[in-house]
């Protein structure tokens, strides 16, 4: 999801870092519409590979959807072996959660997960129970100067960035100035760098409504000038590096270094539950595992998500990752060869069918799921007002034959919807 700044009728800014009220009004009636149409706030429970039973009831009674939509890239969400790690990590303690603060008790288990992702990752890894959780505690630290030699640094947000990172601008504005530049726009990070002495960049490694960051660019910039970077490789981790340490960090050198924090997540494309960021130093890790808010008091990752998380490294170090990231690979290739789309062509997995008006976009999801499979409508905020479209997630666990089946869905909705004057402008 994206942070859209909203403006008011005379061109200014709603809010300097903040326009909830504007952003909930704007969209409420989206909101609406698509809950109205059942494409949001939906249940189901998993049956086999990518198919749902949408609803409640008896599963028999239930109608199957192929689910495009969760970002299980690599399919392991319903992997044996991270099921079966969550069991065993709840049954070895017989606790699911021990409330306390981490700065005083740990989990044995939570303690060889870190180990073992810093191992894989060669970095020193913190565990989260959520991305978001691991960026609210990494902002004000990185805002404080403390991890830039005491220099407070300007902070750059990436106009798209996650609203995970964005969320908290007013937060880090509270100790270091904040600017927003556009999309991937090395020119105005780098006259940033020759204007201030400290800068720090936020951004993604892969976006979640497709893209990525150009991580070569940026890094040249951090040896030119010594720009901190800050790099949420959510969407991203699993799916490159030898063992699955995500887009961004299979671009550094084999030591992170101390200008460079990586926050990914362990669910998505890790199949399991939680976050985690990537630190480079020990001074880092000590001062995070102290100071940072949401490490420091009582939300540790449970024992089933640190369990499914163990799970998942067993198969990170193991052939079956470079063999879900070949089925992945062919499934994109599949979709790539029938609908054109902007991001036609990259190895990311996610797709994005532009469709311009909040209501066509709300009324083809519809007309997909009533076909059996469910897609994400996306409209502001998590996309610019009448930008609106479809994102589908490709996963190495869909049968080959659904994708086609969806891409003959997509295109002969796109035909009827162009061919009745109400198309894509």
């Amino acid at each position: 999801m994206q942070q859209q700044i909203a403006l008011s009728d005379d061109g200014r800014p709603t809010g300097h870092f903040r326009n909830t009220a504007y952003v909930i009004n704007e969209s409420r009636p989206h909101f609406d519409a698509a809950h109205a149409a059942g494409l949001m706030g939906i249940q189901g429970r998993s049956t086999a590979g990518r198919a749902f039973a949408l609803g409640a009831g008896s599963i028999d009674n239930r109608p199957q959807m192929i689910d495009f939509v969760r970002c299980s890239y690599l399919g392991l969400d319903n992997h044996p072996a991270i099921v079966t790690g969550a069991i065993e990590a709840i049954e070895a303690h017989r606790s699911l959660h021990w409330s306390c603060a981490r700065t005083r008790l740990n989990f044995d288990l939570l303690a060889e997960l870190e180990a073992t992702l810093s191992e894989m990752f060669c970095t020193r890894v913190l565990a989260f129970s959520s991305v978001m959780l691991a960026n609210l505690g990494a902002m004000p630290i990185l805002a404080s100067g403390q991890l830039t030699s005491g220099r407070k640094p300007v902070i750059a947000f990436d106009r798209i960035a996650h609203i995970s990172l964005a969320y908290h601008k007013p937060v880090v504005a509270d100790e270091a100035r904040v600017e927003t530049i556009a999309h991937n726009d090395i020119d105005a990070l780098e006259r940033l760098c020759r204007e201030h002495p400290v800068v720090a960049y936020v951004c993604d490694g892969v976006y979640s409504m497709g893209g990525n960051s150009p991580v070569k660019e940026l890094r040249q910039l951090q040896e030119r000038y010594g720009l901190f970077l800050y790099i949420d490789d959510a969407h991203g981790i699993s799916l490159f590096g030898r063992q699955g340490e995500g887009f961004a960090r299979s671009q550094f050198p084999k030591l992170l270094g101390d200008r460079t924090i990586i926050a990914a997540s362990l669910a998505k494309g890790f199949g399991a539950s939680g976050g985690m960021l990537m630190l480079g130093t020990l001074d880092q890790e000590t001062l995070f595992r102290r100071y940072s808010i949401p490490y420091a008091f009582s939300v540790a990752p449970n024992l089933a998500a640190v369990g499914a998380a163990l799970g998942s490294c067993k198969i990170h170090q193991s052939p079956e990752l470079a063999e879900r990231r070949r089925r992945l690979a062919e499934r994109i290739a599949v979709f790539d060869r029938r609908v054109v789309t902007a991001e036609q062509g990259n190895s990311l997995p996610i797709r994005m069918i532009a469709i311009g008006s909040e209501a066509k976009a709300i009324a083809i999801a519809r007309e997909l799921l009533n076909a059996g499979f469910y897609t994400s409508v996306t409209f502001f905020p998590t996309v610019a007002q009448g930008k609106a479209g479809i994102r589908v997630c490709i996963t190495a666990d869909h049968d080959v034959r659904d994708i086609e089946r969806l891409c003959d869905c997509i295109l002969e909705k796109l035909t009827d919807t162009v061919g009745n004057g109400s198309g894509p402008p």
